[in-house]
């Protein structure tokens, strides 16, 4: 739905409130529908996690086919659905290109701007909602809603010291603004130092709004390494295996790091839900890993019934294997003693040995996060059932996604959907009363 509601003497006032991608999406969707915009970040700047995250290379989206990128929602999948259909990785780089910036497919199928880097894709992208008239508030934090006439939706926000005050009727300091409507786009609770903090559930959650608590998604896990391995291999990369949470389920194949404490990186986070899942109930969880995964347990099984004659264990893993470096000692680290014993064993410890994992990390180190408003808490349009005229989109929603670009298409596909909703609402409220945003 576009252009500015029928009959409307004056341009809806919206607030958006979160200044990651899901709000200035929503700003922007808002503000090509006619709908004065004003968004407020408690930040001294917008886009401060975005541009972290694309630090090391930007990663927007994924060029797999639409079947198998929707599988990457898991149980939250059906509820994006209709909103990536909206905006989806195509309309996502048509987006980027739309703000004068080139993209490319990488050679494992993500999608990439040109550079690799956000900075330039967040100027670009400031300069044309600056250009739109979208009014922009920093160090303003949300700290709850006010009463408000009826149709309106009133917001209190507390100034920080230390930059030029915002303007009172812009609703700081305790007095509260009215708005027509509102997106609240506050991200979940990771990397608090950006912005992301989770301190906006307890205010929902006295509006009772139905909410799931906010667990670390995309995170490492605490191994108990011993000391030896632990100073001997933090920081390497453990590549070319496979993993899965079952010994006997088909495993995914990728790499990770080895931390001080445990395991974190792209394969781990494919994970995450179920070993943090299964950690919950059942106080740990293995992560059980194939060293050598283009070669049969058959094969290894062989290669280890070799005799070794003088060769030491290390030495016959090796010839026979090519198992060395982190490998080597990951197998040394995690299988019992009497597995190297016995070439049978050994082969099986191989080809799914059990990485014991018996914590997150804490959910301010994650990459994102889990929980939130729940679905049953929105209707269609996400839209707060209890708070008519207060739509949610992004992370502060109860959904995760791995690593790989899934995360940004559908926090800005959520802030398009949200904003979608806005539009659509205020339509339905019919013609604004002369002056009801003034």
């Amino acid at each position: 739905m576009t252009g500015q509601p029928a009959g409307t003497a004056l341009p809806r006032r919206v607030a958006v409130v979160g200044g990651g991608p899901a709000g200035l999406m929503a700003a922007e969707r808002l503000a090509d529908g006619g709908c004065t915009v004003d968004l407020f970040d408690a930040m001294p700047s917008v886009g401060r996690k975005f541009l972290l995250a694309g630090k090391g290379g930007l990663n927007i989206t994924h060029s797999e086919p639409a079947e198998r990128f929707g599988d990457r929602f898991g149980a939250a999948g059906d509820w994006l659905a209709p909103m990536l259909a909206g905006f989806g990785p195509a309309e996502l780089r048509a987006w980027v290109h739309g703000l004068g910036i080139d993209t490319f497919v990488g050679t494992s199928g993500r999608v990439f701007p040109e550079h690799m880097k956000a900075a330039p894709l967040l100027r670009a992208w400031l300069h044309r909602l600056r250009a739109q008239g979208i009014r922009f508030h920093m160090r303003a934090r949300w700290s709850g809603f006010a009463p408000a006439p009826t149709g309106e939706v009133a917001l209190c926000f507390d100034a920080r010291s230390g930059d030029e005050p915002l303007r009172h009727e812009a609703g700081v300091d305790g007095h509260p603004r009215s708005f027509d409507a509102v997106v609240l786009a506050l991200g979940g609770a990771s990397w608090p130092q950006l912005g992301s903090d989770g301190r906006w559930w307890p205010v929902l959650q006295d509006q009772g709004v139905a909410l799931a608590p906010l667990v670390p998604a995309n995170c490492g896990f605490d191994a108990g390494w011993s000391e030896h391995f632990a100073t001997r291999f933090a920081g390497a990369a453990v590549k070319s295996v496979a993993a899965g949470v079952q010994p006997d389920a088909a495993p995914r194949q990728g790499e990770f790091v080895v931390t001080a404490t445990g395991v974190e990186g792209s394969l781990v986070y494919t994970l995450a839900p179920e070993l943090r899942d299964r950690i919950a109930r059942e106080g740990m969880a293995f992560l059980f890993l194939d060293l050598l995964p283009d070669r049969s347990l058959a094969r290894v099984s062989d290669e280890l019934s070799r005799p070794r004659g003088g060769r030491s264990m290390s030495n016959h893993l090796r010839v026979r294997l090519g198992l060395t470096g982190v490998k080597a000692a990951l197998l040394r680290e995690c299988a019992a003693p009497t597995v190297f014993d016995d070439p049978a064993q050994l082969a099986g410890a191989v080809k799914a040995l059990p990485v014991r994992l018996f914590a997150a990390r804490p959910i301010a180190e994650a990459i994102s996060t889990a929980g939130g408003v729940t679905r049953e808490a929105t209707d269609s349009h996400l839209m707060l059932r209890g708070l008519p005229g207060v739509f949610c989109a992004g992370e502060m929603l109860d959904w995760e996604a791995p690593t790989g670009g899934y995360l940004l298409t559908a926090s800005l596909a959520s802030g398009r959907a949200a904003a979608a909703g806005v539009l659509g609402w205020l339509q339905a409220q019919g013609p604004a009363a002369q002056g009801s945003a003034a």
